[in-house]
């Protein structure tokens, strides 16, 4: 199994996007030195995601990647690129610092604005994944044209992305044999699962046995939401199934504890309101977003969350939560 380590990118939105820059890179020493196959480093919402709309980062991704890849022996140096949010300039520019890995990611229906990217990463020479976001949006085999089409721009891999942790295990199982029958057996199949429903190892446990190869999972679970997949309780699983892979379970339990836990400063984990994110198949980094308006406007963040699932928001639409909001504190009047 290839194991993709998603702490420094999705585990961004778990602290505002605040990791230091030694911060960052002792951490991705350290997970290099614990044996995961991919490091994947940005800004939460993919690369050039600081702003105003997103949130701004206590660094630039250049900053953040600036001088990783020669600390690096085994792992892959990875990005994440939204387009409309990264450009092709950026990705030339994360190339040059030593990235040599990239997921373009785009909404479950949107696979086609993903072709300028992928294809402009495969001529660099990059390992490029296609990344189907809000993945219980889509019916499997709807979901699996979209991977044919992301195959055909150039991707190696494509990932079934459960980005609202909304998926129950039949669902990514369809949805990875989908994709193994749709794509060309050359083309790997990837899993990145959220923990909403408390299924991200379960779920992604599924697709490997359906068929998928790279597995995102996170230090502690750090990420969007209630967080990914937690990586040292993957790793375990694996271990109990005889699974190879290249990682250490006992530095990973390590690192997730001692260093990954106290830095959330809101625990990632399963309660009232990341619960309601994946009941109402809502986009796990909407969390943060709905708190702040919930706390301005007297409302309940639940509320909100489950508003935003009736209206089938998604990334992207973060501007739109704070008008959400006020239609609702406008009704409660």
């Amino acid at each position: 199994m290839y194991i993709q380590d998603v702490t420094l990118r999705d585990g961004m939105h778990a602290i505002r996007h605040q990791y230091g820059k030694q911060q960052l890179k002792e951490l991705a020493i350290s997970l290099d030195k614990a044996g995961v196959d991919a490091i994947e480093i940005s800004h939460g919402d993919g690369l050039s995601g600081g702003s105003f709309n997103y949130g701004f980062g206590a660094h630039t991704d250049w900053e953040w990647l600036e001088g990783l890849a020669s600390e690096l022996n085994h792992a892959v140096l990875t990005t994440l690129l939204i387009p409309g949010i990264g450009t092709i300039e950026d990705l030339n520019k994360a190339y040059d610092l030593g990235v040599r890995s990239v997921r373009v990611a785009t909404h479950c229906t949107e696979a086609d604005v993903s072709r300028q990217h992928i294809e402009a990463a495969k001529k660099l020479g990059m390992d490029v994944g296609g990344f189907l976001m809000m993945a219980h949006m889509n019916e499997p085999t709807k979901l699996a044209e979209q991977a044919k089409l992301m195959e055909s721009y150039g991707a190696d891999c494509v990932y079934v992305t459960d980005s609202a942790g909304a998926l129950l295990m039949d669902g990514v199982a369809d949805r990875i044999k989908a994709f193994s029958d749709t794509l060309d057996s050359k083309t790997e199949i990837g899993i990145h699962c959220h923990h909403n429903l408390s299924l991200g190892v379960a779920n992604t446990i599924v697709a490997m046995q359906h068929g998928a190869t790279r597995l995102d999972a996170s230090l502690a679970g750090m990420g969007a939401g209630a967080g990914n997949c937690p990586l040292e309780v993957l790793i375990a699983v694996l271990n109990r199934m005889d699974v190879p892979h290249n990682s250490d379970l006992h530095m990973l339990m390590n690192l997730a504890d001692d260093v990954i836990r106290p830095l959330q400063e809101r625990p990632v984990r399963v309660d009232r309101e990341t619960l309601s994110l994946g009941y109402a198949g809502v986009y796990s980094s909407f969390l943060l977003h709905s708190e702040r308006a919930a706390q301005k406007y007297d409302l309940k963040t639940a509320d909100i969350l489950q508003e935003l699932g009736k209206r089938k928001m998604v990334g992207g639409q973060e501007d739109m939560i704070v008008d959400v909001a006020l239609d609702m504190a406008k009704k409660r009047a």
